[in-house]
């Protein structure tokens, strides 16, 4: 294992701890400050995410947006390959994917322009510590390479760490959205 990768496992491990800790913690409401952004990008396609383990639950904040616009949640196809976004509505069929995250039953493929993404650790300077597995900033390159693309890091307080392990390869976060605050990098 390489310095970085150990200081990426090291930092895993205590934003995975600080993040359960939040998660036995939580208020009812948490997603009330991601609303108040997607109100923000009404009609935008936007994809979300099926929060699972501890991950702060985005679902209220979803449902409001699907009323104006689509929204779609990440499928995992294969390792070293983007995400793939598929349309959700609140109670729709899933079935159980990769990693333990639900996806819809029967998949309608969408390309969000507005992705809330989930995350281990952020920075206020818009760094984002992720699983490990490079999906998002894979995916996030890809459509920043189309066109403007806005990642929106949702995550508790508790998971913001000043000193990150980051990679050039690394996709920054434009927001991020705790349960407390809205953050703009750089400002």
């Amino acid at each position: 294992m390489t310095p970085l990768e150990e200081a990426k496992a090291a930092a895993r491990k205590a934003a995975f701890a600080a993040r359960k800790l939040a998660f036995d913690a939580r208020m009812p409401g948490a997603a009330g400050r991601l609303s108040e952004v997607l109100a923000g990008y009404r009609g935008v396609p936007v994809s979300g995410f099926l929060p699972i383990r501890t991950e702060i639950d985005p679902l209220p904040a979803m449902a409001e947006a699907s009323a104006h616009g689509p929204v779609g949640v990440p499928v995992i196809e294969g390792a070293g390959l983007p995400l793939r976004f598929a349309l959700w509505e609140p109670e729709m069929p899933l079935v159980s994917g990769p990693f333990g995250a639900s996806v819809p039953e029967t998949p309608d493929w969408m390309e969000p322009e507005l992705l809330i993404v989930p995350l281990v650790a952020f920075n206020r300077s818009g760094g984002r510590l992720g699983y490990g597995g490079g999906f998002y900033d894979r995916t996030l390159e890809m459509l920043r390479a189309r066109r403007a693309t806005l990642a929106v890091g949702f995550a508790f307080a508790a998971q913001e760490m000043d000193d990150l392990p980051l990679e050039e390869t690394d996709q920054p976060l434009d927001l991020i959205v705790t349960e407390r605050e809205v953050i703009t990098p750089g400002r």
